[in-house]
């Protein structure tokens, strides 16, 4: 469902309360929605709650952008919890989606009733060389003028050997109407140019802002977003945060979707 106006993200919608599920960097929801849809689903079901699915700018129908950054993309979401008359919501989101939802909670907290950041924290820290990686492989797929998906992963496999990676970027490519060419639906300069800031958090002085309610981080064992060395310092912007390691890399939603679901649900239903 697109929103009309300003940046207000794309989302999908399950269940019957408010639970915000904020993707991460090149996502896509729409298209990515067999993963995602069993995750979103189930916590609805167990949680009983409505589950919004949003797209963040510059991803999957949510609006384009010049402008790419951490507090540009809190902002959009607040003003998507406003514009639905919502307060005191969840807030889980992955890798970009994670530093989204921490700077709007620590900027906006009356909007935001606990939140569930994973595999990323309120730290600066250089983004895996995978991404830029990805990025190039994206812009020569659009350059080479592909036809058919095939064409397209057998570009992307010289980049990446894993399918389900590819798989997923490839999951933001669409057909126009009345054309014969493929093209990303994500402004592919505009991340490109985005990426230096995206391992950047805007806030660097816990004394100054700081979420008091409570916030669950989910980190991957085999990934190197959230070290040992930053979990004081999490522990200071997000004074009653619990931590959960889950065997998995950066991508762990995916890799490990049940031990997720328990970790998310155990933290939502003692928060009520």
């Amino acid at each position: 469902m697109q929103q009309n106006g300003a940046n207000r993200p794309s989302f999908t919608q399950n269940g019957n309360s408010k639970i915000y599920v904020i993707g991460s960097l090149l996502n896509n929801f729409k298209i990515c929605r067999v993963k995602n849809h069993v995750v979103i689903t189930a916590l609805a079901r167990d949680l009983g709650r409505y589950v919004y699915a949003l797209d963040l700018r510059n991803h999957g129908e949510s609006p384009h952008s010049n402008k790419h950054d951490y507090n540009a993309m809190a902002q959009d979401v607040a003003d998507f919890i406003e514009g639905h008359g919502l307060k005191e919501t969840t807030l889980i989101g992955h890798s970009m989606g994670a530093k989204t939802s921490m700077a709007l909670a620590l900027r906006s907290p009356e909007l935001v009733a606990d939140i569930v950041s994973v595999d990323n924290a309120p730290v600066d820290v250089s983004l895996s060389r995978d991404f830029p990686k990805y990025v190039r492989a994206m812009k020569k797929i659009q350059e080479a003028g592909v036809t058919r998906q095939a064409e397209a992963d057998k570009i992307l496999s010289e980049y990446e050997e894993s399918l389900p990676i590819r798989q997923f970027l490839l999951g933001n490519m669409y057909l126009p109407e009345g054309e014969k060419v493929r093209k990303f639906r994500i402004p592919l300069d505009t991340l490109g140019k985005a990426l230096d800031n995206l391992g950047d958090f805007p806030y660097k002085n816990p004394n100054e802002v700081r979420f008091v309610k409570p916030a669950l981080f989910v980190r991957g064992t085999q990934s190197k977003y959230v070290p040992d060395d930053v979990l004081p310092l999490i522990g200071q912007f997000f004074p009653k945060f619990r931590l959960v390691d889950i065997d998995a890399g950066h991508w762990l939603i995916s890799e490990q979707p049940e031990a997720f679901r328990q970790a998310v649900v155990e933290f939502l239903q003692k928060s009520e």
